[in-house]
């Protein structure tokens, strides 16, 4: 964030206190309005010609910046993927346990990857456990890869609806 003096351009595109358009100013011009409203000239990109400036308090601006700075960090969190692990000889109880947080998580908005572990000659029975898992949760969510059948383990990912 560049203010004031710091602005070294001969010319801004100038925005008022309340978002008005004021044109294109020139530099000193928009630093003595600055100083007469008694706020600050703040440049918002360095990247256009003329650079686009606004005129706000500086409390204001630092407010600002952290609202966009706190808004870019909220998406991140959201993008997490929740792993549930089961085996090919799940017993009915269990089975019922996983499918209840599975659909749990994808109503409260999360993707999950549906994992079985396999050892030895139990990959269709992975896969068929993973297929009726799927039909069971298709009206909260939908698989987003095809059933991967990898050395030890079969894996599904299904995203919300």
């Amino acid at each position: 964030m560049i203010k004031n003096e710091k602005i070294k351009a001969s010319e801004v595109q100038l925005t008022g206190i309340h978002g008005e358009d004021l044109g294109i100013v020139s530099t000193a011009e928009a630093l003595s309005m600055a100083r007469r409203l008694k706020v600050d000239l703040i440049c918002t990109s360095l990247l256009s010609s003329p650079p686009p400036c606004r005129l706000m308090g500086a409390g204001a601006a630092k407010q600002e910046l952290q609202q966009s700075k706190q808004k870019d960090r909220k998406p991140e969190k959201n993008d997490k993927v929740k792993e549930i692990r089961l085996t090919p000889q799940i017993e009915d109880h269990d089975y019922d346990t996983k499918k209840n947080q599975a659909h749990k998580l994808l109503k409260s908005g999360k993707a999950v990857v549906l994992v079985v572990r396999i050892q030895g000659k139990e990959g269709p029975k992975a896969k068929e456990l993973l297929e009726r898992l799927l039909k069971e949760l298709t009206e909260v969510g939908s698989k987003h890869t095809g059933i991967q059948l990898s050395g030890k383990q079969a894996m599904v990912q299904v995203n919300p609806l």
